[in-house]
């Protein structure tokens, strides 16, 4: 099916392969939209193609520039909506990640959106199409142990932000979407992940940070229980693309509401003082 040919709302998600992008590709599918599902792997392309035939899937690394620009052979000339899901969080104690680290964090989860958003851009003025950002709470209110992904989903929302007045004149829409805790496989995965984190730092860097991955690891076991299904972020996805005028912030989940009401109401002392409750740290400068 192309999309051409499809009288339906296109609609491109990125990071369509797995996890909370497929979810979405799939909510938008059964809802009658023509989705083209941004994906890295032929296995992932394979497994959308068997899903829904409203799913078209294409080649897409946000990163890599003639992948953006390969993107027009595939997209109508009016494209109704961009869902900028695609995203990694490069982990770890802020001193010990590198230049690298930084780059690729940004550069995935910023730079690389921000290309193809402004890529796609004319197309989405001609339908008067939306912009969906799948941000995170962290977009918000910073968590520890994920200082670069705190980081990249602030960016994100800050030029939201800016985009939803700078394109309001043309009457294309910005929502983001904010999901907490997503049963999806990197919160599944995350003891090993923290696992492989330790093992890697230098001795000195162990031993400083030891309290640290031991909190980490019974905070991750206590907040995951509470983890929202990935069909919780679709469908505030599909009611972003749909409703008429979408709220500029929607927020998903349980944990996502009760993060942010407390942020509201502590103070930054008060912020600090409960992620180190949270993963039993010792206060050096207490009295």
């Amino acid at each position: 099916m192309s999309a051409a040919a499809d009288p339906a709302p296109t609609v491109l998600v990125t990071g369509a392969g797995r996890g909370i992008g497929r979810a979405i590709a799939l909510q938008l599918a059964r809802s009658g939209w023509h989705v083209l599902g941004g994906v890295r792997t032929e296995e992932a392309a394979e497994s959308l193609r068997r899903a829904s035939d409203r799913i078209t899937p294409v080649v897409l690394d946000v990163t890599e520039p003639d992948h953006v620009e390969a993107l027009a052979e595939h997209l109508p000339e009016a494209l109704d909506a961009l869902v900028n899901n695609v995203g990694i969080a490069v982990a770890g104690p802020v001193e010990t990640l590198t230049r690298d680290d930084m780059h690729r964090q940004m550069d995935v989860n910023l730079v690389g959106p921000l290309a193809l958003t402004r890529a796609v851009l004319p197309r989405l003025r001609r339908a008067k199409g939306r912009i969906v950002f799948i941000s995170s709470v962290n977009g918000r209110l910073s968590f520890p142990f994920t200082g670069l992904y705190n980081a990249s989903k602030f960016a994100v929302e800050a030029v939201a932000d800016c985009l939803r007045v700078e394109l309001r004149p043309s009457g294309v829409r910005v929502v983001l979407v904010e999901p907490g805790v997503v049963d999806t496989d990197p919160w599944r995965e995350m003891d090993a992940l923290l696992d492989g984190l330790e093992q890697r730092l230098a001795p000195e860097h162990r031993e400083l940070y030891a309290a640290h991955f031991a909190g980490e690891r019974q905070l991750v076991a206590r907040i995951r229980r509470g983890a929202a299904p990935a069909e919780d972020v679709a469908r505030a996805v599909h009611g972003a693309l749909t409703r008429a005028r979408p709220a500029p912030r929607v927020v998903v989940g349980r944990d996502a509401r009760v993060l942010l009401a407390m942020r509201a109401l502590l103070p930054d002392r008060g912020m600090d003082a409960v992620w180190a409750r949270g993963l039993g740290l010792a206060d050096a400068g207490a009295s």
